[in-house]
């Protein structure tokens, strides 16, 4: 359904997740129209830093010498990770999304910006009832990170066109399954995240009952179109 939506001022904060080079570098992990989704993340910081709003950032590290690396992750044959490696300059968040000086960068070795282990207490301290979410991959770092939140009690204001996947389908139906579970929570595109985090009323998507989305391949597209 669509609704009204305002976000007090003070109660928000931007997240960045897994903007790092590998998803326009590394022909493995690249991100369909990365490019956008970097540039509309940045718009979203900016939109932040200008209203005084809390700009968080998140990187996937991993460390194989560590032993919280997670079961079954899979690594190269010398014994490195394949992807988001701590020796890897591909690691490195994009400079367009860099953290300014103060800015916080989670660094985690699992899907959900959450299981870093100290962003749910920041956001108390902080009074912070919203989470702005941008970042890679959709279905994957991006879907855990907004499941941990609603189960957090933490609301999501979720940036379709400021996120991204492999492909427009992963993307897509990956933005379509969160919609039906986004409890709490709204769906926008950068124009309007930007113009909610400048304390102005915006038509967002928001869920309404068990759900709402029945979508097949042949509708997807359009499905997604309307949130």
């Amino acid at each position: 359904m669509r609704k009204l939506l305002t976000i007090p001022r003070g109660k928000l904060a931007s997240l960045s997740i897994d903007l790092q080079e590998e998803h326009r570098q590394d022909q493995r992990y690249l991100v369909d129209a990365y490019d956008r989704v970097l540039a509309n993340a940045a718009r979203l910081q900016q939109a932040a830093r200008a209203n005084g709003a809390l700009v968080l950032h998140c990187a996937y590290i991993v460390d194989t010498e560590e032993a919280q690396t997670r079961p079954f992750h899979p690594v190269m044959a010398d014994g490195r990770s394949v992807f988001s490696d701590k020796s890897n300059p591909l690691s490195a968040i994009c400079p367009e999304v860099a953290p300014l000086d103060g800015e916080p960068v989670l660094v985690k070795s699992d899907a959900s910006a959450f299981s870093e282990g100290s962003l749910a207490g920041r956001l108390k301290v902080d009074g912070i009832e919203w989470l702005c979410i941008a970042g890679v991959w959709t279905e994957a770092c991006i879907d855990a990170t907004v499941k941990d939140a609603v189960r957090l009690g933490i609301r999501v204001l979720l940036v379709k066109d400021a996120c991204g996947s492999a492909t427009p389908a992963m993307h897509q139906t990956g933005i379509l399954n969160l919609a039906n579970r986004l409890y709490g929570g709204a769906i926008t595109n950068t124009d309007g995240a930007c113009r909610l985090i400048g304390g102005e009323a915006v038509d967002v998507w928001a869920i309404e009952g068990s759900v709402p989305l029945r979508f097949s391949f042949a509708s997807a597209v359009a499905a997604y179109s309307h949130l």
